[in-house]
């Protein structure tokens, strides 16, 4: 009987098993979430699908935990709800609240190509989210706009970046940052021949 390969991250290292158990856990805190915030507006899911541009039967499949959604998904209906990404992952606030490395919820793009890592608690400050972004060499990732009022912060840590947002392109290097509106679509891009890592910073306008 022939082995199951591993899964493997951005750089080859083997992902370890408890990725598929936080996947899981985190569908089903935004399953959670996504039925609340639903239930609380008296909408159907027709309605939250109009909204959001995310198909009926996709947020089925996701309320009743029978997909683990993607970071693109995830964003799309927060945008649609105009929530923040953290309100919709089911993240709650505290008074005092610490994010240990290990404890951060990784989150992936569907080709594996694209990770986000939370660097703060959702606690800290209602209205900013900030993230470690690694994207592998010659990937792109294109993200929807996000509520109107939101600007970006992002910082090259390594490697490079072509930062397009709307019809308007610029190439960053390593201590290069751009804030935009982001509000309409946006793409980062790694022109480079091997991985980048970037800050985000996501501050809402609300």
């Amino acid at each position: 009987m022939a082995k199951t390969k591993p899964k493997t991250g951005l750089r080859g290292a083997p992902i370890p098993s408890g990725d598929d158990v936080g996947a899981a856990e985190l569908a089903g805190r935004v399953a959670d979430s996504l039925r609340n915030h639903r239930k609380r507006r008296e909408m159907s899911l027709d309605q939250l699908a109009q909204l959001t541009g995310v198909s009926r039967a996709a947020l089925s499949q996701i309320e009743t935990r029978k997909t683990n959604p993607t970071i693109g998904v995830i964003w799309k209906i927060a945008s649609g709800l105009g929530i923040a990404f953290s309100d919709l992952i089911g993240e709650t606030r505290t008074g005092l609240a610490v994010l240990r490395r290990g404890e951060a919820q990784l989150l992936r793009s569907l080709d594996g190509k694209f990770e986000s890592r939370p660097l703060m608690p959702a606690s800290g400050i209602p209205q900013i989210e900030m993230y470690e972004l690694r994207l592998a060499a010659r990937a792109r990732h294109a993200s929807e706009p996000h509520g109107a009022g939101t600007r970006e912060i992002v910082v090259v840590l390594t490697g490079s970046m072509r930062m397009t947002v709307g019809e308007h392109s610029d190439e960053l290097g390593p201590g290069d940052s751009v804030v935009f509106d982001a509000n309409k679509p946006h793409v980062y891009e790694n022109t480079g021949g091997s991985e980048a890592r970037y800050h985000n910073v996501i501050v809402y306008g609300r």
